[in-house]
């Protein structure tokens, strides 16, 4: 029960600080005595701090709680088909750290996509030891389907059937004591969304990510909606064309095979076909970017037709799963300009009124997977996962 208390006071300040025990303890119902217990505890642990008093308040002057920047921190990396982030933040969720890395994953050599991560994690470890934080948790956000245990079965575009990423991280981190997670990429862009994007804590929200690879992570009545075996959410394998270009799981017109990057690059910069295999596609995204904000027809053709073929996918899941709000992250989130208009107007096309839904482009892109998962770590703590002492 004390767990639990410590976690629900620790989850009351990260969402009303600055704020006092009085505050808490009128409106989490726990008596001033238990909160007084409670806040001298996780001021021991260092999670929260006192900032001062205040005399804004009727009666005497309050102490001020607020969540405390050290000594922790929390870790999310995201391994794509092409490129690898890493990101560290602090407990009120103030970045440490952003990496990114090309990563040559496309060509599926046997052990290089553990060995990249592992090693990153390594780098981003040692950087928080540098800086004498003690790491929370570490969270990898892996493409295709995450099983019990870190294994990652049918990774996209990585030309293996499967990857075993837990084992290679407790190995390559020396069996730490914090928790290393494992998670679907998408899962943890909605994580993100729903804990810090510009739609956070709608109840009802779908992250759909795009990338070489198609996702959604899915928040129902303000949860994970994660399906009966963990695999909920692979939105990418809809069919959105049925005479559409054959995708990589066999069936034709699936929603990656029309809207993934790949489709959107053949689509927009056919001049790229005789350079012969793309392995990192952040040059690609640059320049579609580029030519659509000078106006480039062919390009913004590419991203009408691409955002239409969009907007049928997103029809789809908001017939299915009723969302409020659909959020458009990853490369989605970079093109966003061109492609809402299209999306939108497909959706109202296809999608009754009462199953319309709002349809966004997130203010976390383009690393919202590896914010994600840092921000699992602080998920975790505000469930009653707490550190005994800062160490």
């Amino acid at each position: 029960m004390r767990t639990t208390n410590l976690a629900v006071v620790l989850r009351f300040v990260r969402t009303h600080a600055p704020c006092s025990r009085a505050d808490i303890a009128a409106s989490t119902g726990l008596n001033k005595a238990t909160v007084s217990s409670l806040v001298t505890d996780l001021l021991e642990r260092r999670l929260l701090r006192e900032t001062g008093l205040t005399e804004n308040r009727i009666g005497r002057p309050a102490s001020m709680l607020t969540l405390q920047s050290r000594p922790y921190a929390a870790i999310g990396i995201e391994l794509a088909a092409d490129h690898l982030v890493a990101i560290a933040v602090d407990l009120t969720g103030e970045r440490l750290l952003t990496w990114r890395r090309a990563h040559a994953g496309l060509d599926g050599a046997p052990g290089r996509a553990e060995a990249a991560v592992a090693a990153l994690a390594g780098r981003v470890v040692a950087k928080m030891a540098a800086e004498q934080r003690r790491v929370l948790g570490l969270t990898v956000a892996a493409p295709g389907l995450v099983a019990p245990g870190g294994g990652v079965r049918f990774p996209p575009h990585l030309a293996r059937p499967a990857l075993d990423l837990g084992a290679a991280l407790e190995r390559g981190l020396r069996h730490p004591e914090y928790d290393v997670v494992i998670e679907s990429s998408a899962n943890l862009a909605a994580l993100a969304e729903y804990r810090g994007g510009a739609e956070a804590d709608t109840p009802h929200l779908i992250a759909l990510v795009g990338g070489v690879e198609i996702g959604a992570g899915i928040v129902a009545d303000g949860r994970a909606l994660r399906g009966g075996r963990g695999f909920a959410g692979q939105a990418g394998h809809l069919q959105v064309d049925c005479a559409g270009p054959r995708c990589r799981c066999g069936r034709q017109g699936c929603l990656e095979a029309v809207a993934g990057l790949p489709a959107l690059v053949r689509r927009a910069l056919p001049d790229t076909a005789p350079d012969g295999p793309i392995v990192d596609y952040a040059p690609e995204l640059e320049r579609i970017t580029a030519l659509a904000g000078n106006g480039d027809a062919h390009v913004t053709g590419a991203l009408a037709e691409t955002g239409r073929l969009l907007g049928r996918g997103v029809s789809m899941l908001a017939e299915l799963l009723d969302p409020q709000v659909v959020v458009l992250g990853g490369s989605f989130a970079t093109l966003a300009p061109w492609l809402l208009p299209a999306v939108q107007a497909e959706l109202a096309a296809r999608a009754p009124g009462e199953t319309a839904c709002r349809v966004t482009a997130s203010t976390l892109h383009p690393d919202g997977a590896a914010l994600g998962g840092a921000m699992l770590a602080l998920d975790r703590l505000e469930s009653g996962q707490l550190p005994a002492s800062a160490g």
